[in-house]
């Protein structure tokens, strides 16, 4: 497990229910993005706008079903940030 992708999927998943959803990826992204980048929890050049969020939410959601579990979203962000 990927510690980084853990600190970064708990920060996204703003009513801790262990799923991630698109309206929270993109609004935690937005609200959050810049603390998290200073935090050094999401490389900087992955604060995006709405549409960079949205893209990389469909990468992670692997079964279509709008949600994310944190495997989903594990194997997408390991890969796509270098951790």
């Amino acid at each position: 497990m990927s510690e980084k992708a853990r600190r970064l999927f708990d920060a996204l998943d703003l009513n801790a229910d262990g799923e991630l959803t698109r309206v929270e990826v993109i609004t935690a992204l937005r609200s959050k993005g810049p603390t998290l980048a200073a935090r050094d929890v999401l490389p900087m050049w992955a604060v995006g706008d709405v549409d960079a969020s949205s893209a990389l939410f469909d990468a992670a959601d692997a079964n279509g079903d709008e949600v994310l579990t944190f495997e989903e979203f594990e194997a997408v962000v390991d890969r796509r940030f270098g951790w």
